[in-house]
């Protein structure tokens, strides 16, 4: 497991968190669109990490 991946993938989300609620507070559907593509990729990253921890411990 990647700790600091995991950690990016964690500020990633919370980047995106926070871009969609300014986008939803100053009524800018671009700015929530790339706040939620930026979670949507968080949520990629964790998955990977998963992947990688998975078959880590299959091989091991």
């Amino acid at each position: 497991m990647s700790l600091e991946n995991r950690v990016k993938a964690t500020a990633k989300n919370i980047e995106g968190k926070v871009q969609e609620a300014v986008g939803d507070v100053t009524g800018d559907p671009q700015t929530q669109a790339e706040g939620q593509a930026k979670q949507a990729e968080a949520k990629v990253r964790h998955t990977v990490e998963d992947v990688k921890d998975a078959t880590k411990k299959a091989i091991d």
